[in-house]
């Protein structure tokens, strides 16, 4: 099986620092049968994600996180602990891809991964604590099962059709961008709202 040519090793580092902030468990599984059923020659620093108990851990962390993600609420508690794991796995595993190139290169794929992470996490978790304000949980079903299709079809056309992800990606990216202050200051005030809502509660609980 040919090694991945340098394309294909830009857009899979790039695909694993975007989907990392979304679907981090998602991704390690995807990665690891990937190289566990000899699919594509994957770089050497990612196989130890086809290991047999490596694939045991994130598969069971796949379905915690399937469920965990579609709770109204616990789903935003879910993103917050793991905004302190999602970018730094994000960055790592985007070094990983290009572990073989060299210290500075590694370096400048973790910078780019890390970066992407944290911009598809922030997006996230700010779209969620939006949904989370209506009292009603389909459009956080729908985000949820939105995220799982994107981030699989993500992985799979950066492996199969770099050209095509990488275009898509830029343009996420730049939606990302556009986004950021509009999520900030909807989730700002979705949170102001249900201030005093918390505050009635607590007051006719006493």
């Amino acid at each position: 099986m040919p090694p991945l040519d340098t394309l294909q090793l830009i857009s899979l580092a790039a695909a694993l620092g975007w989907a990392s902030g979304i679907r981090l468990y998602v991704v390690l599984f995807v990665v690891g049968i990937v190289g566990h059923f000899d699919w594509m020659a994957l770089p050497s620093h990612l196989a130890i994600l086809a290991h047999p108990m490596v694939l045991a851990a994130s598969g069971g962390m796949v379905l915690v996180e399937f469920v965990a993600d579609k709770v109204p609420w616990f789903d935003s508690v879910w993103d917050s602990i793991h905004t302190f794991i999602r970018i730094p796995a994000g960055a790592a595993l985007a070094a990983g891809v290009f572990g073989d190139s060299g210290a500075a290169t590694a370096m400048a794929a973790a910078i780019i991964g890390g970066s992407l992470a944290a911009g598809s996490h922030v997006t996230k978790a700010g779209t969620r604590a939006i949904a989370n304000a209506s009292p009603e949980p389909f459009s956080n079903w729908g985000l949820s099962l939105a995220e799982d299709v994107a981030v699989g079809g993500g992985l799979l056309l950066a492996l199969t059709q770099p050209w095509v992800f990488l275009g898509l990606l830029l343009l996420l990216v730049l939606l990302m961008l556009w986004l950021a202050p509009k999520l900030w200051r909807a989730a700002s005030g979705a949170l102001q709202r249900l201030r005093p809502v918390q505050r009635d509660a607590g007051s006719a609980a006493q």
